[in-house]
């Protein structure tokens, strides 16, 4: 049985490095190809808008991590945990991320999604981000091989 959680009941918080570990494990979780511990660190240190939600228990449900650059914010990562799928908290996190870009001035959100994540694809699809091009061999794949990446755009 699937316990459905209220998303406005997550409180969001900066993520800083005590969350690495954290936050990590759900990459690895959720994505055959995670970000390393590494990149975590280096968006932190780099000072990029990186935000946890977690919920009433103080369980970490998912979060986000933007870059800023002249009038456009780049998603660079987006997760939700695994037991938290498909009950709206992507779509709650797309509403703070493009509420956080909007706040820093922002008038666009673009993101790189991979062709094979047709879950993530449809939810950016469904919210109202739109394909603009394609990144060749973008991402690492199974066995040596690459993905392309879908570089999709919102406007704010």
């Amino acid at each position: 049985m699937t316990v459905m959680h209220d998303v406005t009941r997550l409180s969001f918080a900066p993520m800083g490095p005590a969350d690495v570990d954290e936050v990590y494990a759900l990459e690895c979780s959720v994505f055959p190809h995670p970000w390393s511990r590494g990149n975590f660190s280096d968006s932190l240190a780099s000072g990029y808008d990186a935000w946890t939600a977690r919920d009433e228990t103080g369980a970490l449900a998912g979060y986000y991590l933007l870059m800023y650059a002249v009038d456009e914010a780049h998603l660079l990562d987006v997760a939700v945990a695994a037991g938290r799928q498909r009950q709206g908290l992507g779509r709650h996190l797309l509403d703070r991320i493009g509420e956080r870009a909007r706040e820093q001035g922002m008038a666009s959100i673009l993101l790189e999604v991979r062709p094979s994540n047709e879950r993530a694809l449809d939810v950016y699809r469904r919210y109202g981000y739109r394909e603009i091009g394609r990144r060749k061999a973008y991402y690492p794949a199974h066995g040596g091989q690459r993905e392309d990446a879908i570089v999709m755009r919102i406007d704010l």
